[in-house]
This record gives C-alpha cells, sequence and structure tokens, in this order.
C-alpha cells in the first residue's frame, strides 16, 4: 500500500514550513504527521546532503508518493533536482510537485517536463564549465600559478637533481625534504623531460 511523505523545505531557522505544509494540505492530499519532513537548511546544499532528506530517502518505499510545493524545495539548481527525482523514480517513488499543477514527475508529462529540466542542467553545467575556463584564462594572463604549490622550492629541486645525479636514493631524499617519494620522481620526470627539449 502506498503512503505519502511530504517534504518542507526553508532555507533558514527563523522561516517555518507551514505555509507549505498548508499549501499542500489545501490541494487535497492527507498526510500523516508523522509522514511530514520538514527541514531548515540552504538551498545551496545538495538533496543528498541534507539530514532530514537522507533520512527521508531511507524511508520511502516502492509506490510511495513525495509531494513538494516547489522543484527547488528538491534541489539546489536544475541538475540537482533531476539527479533527486531520477534517483527517486529508480526506486518506484512518485513525486509530485503542486507548482507544476501537482504533476508526478515520474508520469509520461512529468518525464515531458524532467527533459526539459534535463535541458536546463545541461545548460548550467556548460555555464559553469564556460565560467571555470575563463576564470582559469584570466589567472594565467595575470601570471598566477594554477594548481598546488610545489612540494620543493626552485632551489630545492635543483639540490635534490644534484643529489640524485650523484646516486642518492629517491626514498633519501625524500626522507631529507620531509615530502614524498612520489613528489622526488615528479621533480626527475619534469627536469629530465626540459633535459632532453633543451638537447
Amino acid at each position: 500500500m502506498s503512503r505519502t511523505f511530504i517534504y518542507a523545505r526553508v532555507s533558514t531557522v527563523d522561516q517555518n514550513t507551514d505555509n507549505q505544509i498548508l499549501e499542500i494540505e489545501s490541494a487535497g492530499f492527507a498526510v500523516d504527521k508523522r509522514r511530514i519532513v520538514r527541514e531548515s537548511i540552504s538551498g545551496s546544499v545538495a538533496a543528498a546532503k541534507r539530514p532530514q532528506f537522507a533520512r527521508l530517502l531511507d524511508r520511502l518505499e516502492p509506490s510511495d508518493v513525495l509531494i513538494v510545493t516547489k522543484l527547488d524545495r528538491l534541489g539546489r539548481n536544475a541538475m540537482d533536482v533531476r539527479a533527486t527525482v531520477e534517483q527517486l523514480a529508480a526506486d518506484s517513488v512518485r513525486v509530485h510537485c503542486l507548482a507544476l499543477g501537482g504533476v508526478d514527475l515520474t508520469s509520461a508529462a512529468g518525464k515531458m517536463t524532467m527533459s526539459v529540466l534535463g535541458a536546463v542542467a545541461e545548460f548550467e553545467r556548460d555555464l559553469l564549465v564556460e565560467r571555470t575556463q575563463a576564470g582559469l584564462a584570466r589567472a594565467r594572463a595575470e601570471g598566477k600559478t594554477l594548481g598546488r604549490r610545489p612540494a620543493l622550492t626552485i632551489a630545492q629541486q635543483a639540490d635534490a637533481m644534484v643529489r640524485l645525479g650523484a646516486g642518492e636514493s629517491v626514498a633519501k631524499v625524500a626522507r631529507d625534504y620531509g615530502t614524498t617519494r612520489q613528489s622526488i620522481m615528479r621533480v626527475r620526470a619534469r627536469h629530465t623531460s626540459v633535459d632532453a627539449v633543451d638537447s
């Protein structure tokens, strides 16, 4: 037998979820108070990382129904919402969203809505990639060093190469500099490839 759950979320503790519950009840859904899950957490937190939502996922069973007032209650962006709905659909949980006319997002009409949401998610991903690449290009143009800071300074790297050239082991050089063998091997590989280009 299917059970109906409500997930109501607000962003801050000084807000409350009463209006969301009232809106769902006014739409004709009668939900046992024990199956109303309330959460005060920022929408910027992914659904899977929200404590109450994670507990809700553990309680939901196939054929259960989850009701939310708006899609943004379910996720932080289109990508997150889509992933959440797909996870619930895979578990045979139906998801109703009042803001979309109460449509079940796992039904045929809901799947059409989700395909539009998928396009929005892809657009968001592309924008994120573009912004990241633009930021990296700007940082390079400003002469900023990207990535992890090297384990050894330039002088230490040169000294390490001299010691390795003199026959000292990678392990001993790494121990003396308080770093890992992999760091010393990366230094050796980098300097070896530079030497090969110069010759």
